[in-house]
């Protein structure tokens, strides 16, 4: 068998002749003589020529349908032309093809038959159409009003423009009979429609008291057009409008009570979806009003029981409705930061409401309109409590930075030294933006200070204080770091011990002990003495957990509203450990 595939050595695909030499390799390798070899490459050639032989059978098949589709569609095409009164395909803008092979004969009449189909469906409509108007306007002129009821019959084929015009005309000459009373008669019957709607009565019972024929179940071309007809209709419309206009207005009435109570009662929305088909309307003209059953009797009826009943609620949940205000205001002091005294405001609501000498909704308004402030001033110290954020997360990466720099092991490979030596990396890089940050939340305190007239407070204790303090504590650890350098260069004067490791040098004058873990530093001072900002700190602990009433969530200790790293390395411990970091450590 003559194999002429090649594999293509680039892409790697797998041909005819490359399957042939891959079995002649396996033939050679099992050892199969010549005469299998033959047996098997002619049983191969004869399954190509087999399936050569069905190929050639489905494609003079599928030839043969191809040319019965051709003749169908030029027949088709012939029906088209002459229903729609077409001559030729040419003037439907689409070159005629005669020639080529049977598929491009079919794709040049296909478009054709698709144009010419897309044509008809449209011409058969507006010959309905035009049909069906001149039966419905017959019939009623007639007396007949089923007559419009029947579908048009449309002769398909003649569709010509000719034949659309002559209906056209006839349809014309009926309508200018009937326009002007047919329109003003649908106006009158769709209005009766509406206010019913509206109004939740039955239309069909109140329009065919005025005639039978506006009856929904007559065509809209078959109404009544006499005089008598729509004298009444005007009538009923006029009495319509007014029944319209008082329930409007007695469902507003009962709207706004509802609001008021809901307001006073603090009603969940739940609650309140119930009757929001009562309130949507409080303020709508009646005009405005056209949902289907908006101002229906049994609805103003639900509404009334609806305000009998909060108005009975209302005085027994009076407390509840202010206390929940009143924890509202204490969250957004809390979230603020702001020192209130939430006993105190408690017990002044309670002696309000026993006394009754307050309208309930004017204690609420009251407090609405304290809320109200209390979200304008917290949003007015937003931009400040983030940078305090900032500078106390700072200090503390500041503090675990020091202490890390003091523990002489930080260089082990223990487990986990390689992650706090990357901390250590971002903590002196967000060290070195303390001084730059503190300056801007100075300058925004004292800014904030100015248009307010106030101190600004963080939990009772004034900022600018607390960073005051903090700054001179930082120039104080920053001298004594100083004065500790000075002894160590001393000390290394009079002492030949090696340098340590990466740069850093043990201090002669720190005695040997155990490894320092380096973690979370306690509410302090450094290393753990005791800090020199006690008086604050406790006073602004205090009253975070009372202002927020528990609602804070608790690490093991309360997070102090200044850094853990205030104050300077006491006298004791600086005796005993000599510090080799700089106002920013070195990088190890």
């Amino acid at each position: 068998m003559a194999v002429t595939d090649t594999e293509n050595p680039l892409l790697g695909e797998t041909t005819c002749s490359s399957l042939l030499h891959k079995l002649q390799e396996i033939w050679d390798e099992v050892g199969e003589n010549d005469e299998e070899r033959d047996k098997m490459l002619l049983q191969i050639e004869k399954e190509c020529l087999d399936v050569y032989k069905r190929k050639v059978e489905q494609a003079a098949k599928s030839r043969a349908q191809l040319l019965q589709a051709l003749s169908d569609a030029k027949i088709e095409l012939a029906s088209l032309l002459s229903a729609l009164g077409e001559k030729s395909i040419a003037g439907l803008g689409i070159p005629e093809k005669t020639s080529g092979t049977i598929k491009e004969q079919l794709a040049a009449i296909a478009p054709a038959l698709e144009q010419l189909w897309k044509q008809k469906e449209e011409r058969v409509k507006e010959f309905s159409d035009v049909q069906s108007q001149i039966q419905k306007i017959c019939g009623e002129i007639a007396g007949n009003l089923s007559l419009g009821d029947q579908a048009p019959s449309v002769d398909e084929s003649d569709l010509t423009l000719k034949k659309l015009d002559e209906y056209q005309a006839q349809l014309q000459e009926l309508q200018k009979e009937k326009s002007d009373r047919l329109h003003k008669v649908l106006e009158f019957v769709s209005t009766v429609h509406d206010l019913c709607g509206v109004l939740g009565m039955d239309f069909f019972s109140t329009v065919t008291e005025v005639h039978p024929s506006l009856n929904d179940s007559t065509g809209v071309q078959s109404k009544s057009i006499s005089n008598d007809t729509l004298a009444r209709l005007a009538k009923t419309v006029l009495a319509l409008k007014e029944d319209k206009k008082q329930r409007l207005h007695k469902l507003q009435e009962l709207a706004t009570q509802l609001i008021d109570l809901w307001n006073l009662m603090d009603t969940p929305s739940e609650e309140r979806r119930l009757f929001d088909h009562v309130t949507c309307n409080i303020s709508a003209y009646v005009d405005g009003v056209t949902v289907p059953g908006a101002l229906a009797l049994d609805l103003i009826e639900q509404a009334e029981v609806e305000v009998e009943r909060l108005d009975q609620l209302k005085a027994s949940r009076m407390k509840e409705i202010a206390f929940k205000r009143q924890g509202e205001l204490e969250e957004i002091f809390a979230r603020a930061h702001i020192e209130i005294d939430p006993v105190a405001a408690r017990e002044k609501i309670m002696t309000l409401i026993d006394s009754g000498n307050v309208e309930p909704a004017e204690l609420l308004a009251d407090m609405d309109n304290q809320i109200a402030k209390a979200k304008e001033e917290a949003h007015s110290r937003k931009e400040i409590l983030d940078k305090v954020e900032k500078w106390m997360s700072a200090c503390e990466e500041e503090s675990w930075l020091e202490d890390y720099n003091r523990d002489e092991n930080r260089y082990n490979a223990s487990r986990g030294a390689h992650l706090n030596l990357k901390r250590a990396e971002k903590a002196r890089i967000l060290v070195n933006k303390i001084p730059a940050l503190v300056e801007t939340l100075v300058a925004k305190t004292r800014a904030w200070e100015e248009d307010h007239g106030i101190s600004f407070t963080y939990d009772g204790v004034p900022l600018l204080a607390m960073l005051d303090e903090y700054a001179m504590l930082r120039q104080e650890r920053e001298e004594e770091k100083r004065r500790m350098r000075e002894s160590k260069k001393f000390h290394e004067q009079q002492s030949s011990e090696q340098e340590s490791i990466f740069g850093s040098r043990p201090s002669p004058a720190r005695p040997a002990g155990p490894k320092k873990v380096v973690g979370p530093r306690t509410n302090g001072g450094v290393n753990g003495t005791p800090s020199r900002r006690l008086s604050l700190n406790a006073h602004q602990n205090g009253s975070r957990s009372t202002t927020k009433e528990g609602k804070r969530e608790s690490t093991g200790s309360i997070r102090p509203a200044a850094p853990v790293n205030y104050v300077a390395i006491s006298k004791e411990d600086s005796a005993s450990h000599v510090s080799v970091s700089d106002t920013v450590p070195a990088s190890p």
